[in-house]
């Protein structure tokens, strides 16, 4: 019997790694748990999985790539999309192999990746190239750019698609037309606005890192509906519930070692209550039913799992270094 051997591929600037023909087809993977945490780890490039139920590590997949730094999960669970900010590229992973098999060249500090709602294309934000790259999921191969000036870092999109909204540095989001792909519409908002996410109120929600507050944008009217002071450097929002209540967002506030609960479910958010975490809280994400949140922490190195009911940490994970964000199953 033939031993399988990886085998790569340049075509049109993407790497992909297949398997040497004549080698013998592996088994199909095992039913997994019904939630997988994955942990992108900035300085070890690399991707820690996590089973979600039983807090137990299931391995670590090699980007490939150097300084992995955001990752953005299918609906289906089956692909997960990674950026490297220091390779300028996207590796793309198969969950179920725990393996990158194809990686691609977007720009230079390719930064945040972000599925479109249909999942049918990638937007990627290039930082140092002042654009966005939009991949087609199925191909693998970049179907074109947008300019947006002022270093592209955040990005997500309304709920029903007809916008995507991109923060970049110089203090704005910029609101596109996904139809037109151009920008319509510039918003002021903070100092390094770095992470955007949609609510579940259908607004976008977002963090000022470079000051001490967070911002919705109400995307009927593409204007800033609310801001509000967590503490400074806040970093990364998920959404998830207290028991019966809520939603409510929970904001990582790095520059206090606290992940900070804001009322999301009110006419006007507001400051609920503070939790001691680990030291450095970066990227969180929610199991699907809001029970658990899934925190990382660049300075600790590892995961920390939080009851929503109790605000009480369940167990803490090493993971690789510098892990900067969390995205998790469904």
């Amino acid at each position: 019997m033939k031993v399988a051997q990886n085998r790569f591929s340049l075509v049109g600037g993407i790497l992909v790694m297949g398997l040497l023909a004549g080698c013998v087809t592996p088994p199909p993977a095992p039913q997994g748990p019904t939630t997988i945490v994955y942990v992108a780890n900035e300085s070890s490039n690399s991707v820690s999985v996590i089973d979600g139920t039983t807090f137990e590590p299931l391995g670590e997949i090699d980007t490939l790539n150097h300084a992995t730094h955001d990752l953005s999960l299918a609906r289906t669970g089956k692909q997960l999309w990674a950026t490297n900010l220091a390779s300028g590229r996207v590796s793309v992973i198969d969950t179920d192999k725990k393996e990158t098999i194809a990686s691609i060249y977007t720009g230079k500090r390719a930064h945040v990746v972000t599925l479109t709602n249909n999942n049918k294309h990638a937007w990627v934000a290039n930082i140092s190239d002042n654009t966005i790259s939009i991949i087609d999921t199925n191909l693998f191969r970049i179907l074109g750019t947008i300019p947006v000036p002022g270093g592209p870092m955040g990005i997500t999109f309304s709920r029903n698609g007809k916008f995507a909204y991109v923060s970049t540095k110089d203090k704005h989001v910029n609101v596109i037309d996904t139809m037109a792909h151009q920008v319509i519409k510039r918003i002021p908002v903070g100092p390094n606005p770095h992470f955007l996410v949609l609510g579940p109120d259908g607004q976008i929600w977002g963090t000022n890192t470079g000051s001490n507050s967070i911002y919705t944008i109400d995307p009927k009217t593409n204007e800033v509906s609310h801001t509000l002071e967590v503490g400074p450097a806040p970093q990364q929002i998920a959404f998830a519930f207290k028991g019966t209540a809520g939603p409510n967002a929970y904001v990582t506030v790095a520059g206090i070692n606290k992940v900070i609960m804001v009322s999301a479910n009110t006419p006007t958010p507001q400051v609920k209550g503070q939790i001691d975490v680990g030291q450095g809280p970066n990227g969180i994400w929610s199991n699907d039913v809001g029970t658990r949140l899934y925190i990382g922490h660049t300075k600790s190195n590892d995961l920390k799992v939080l009851d929503t009911g109790t605000n009480t940490v369940l167990a803490t994970i090493p993971v690789g270094r510098k892990p900067i964000r969390v995205v998790a199953s469904k």
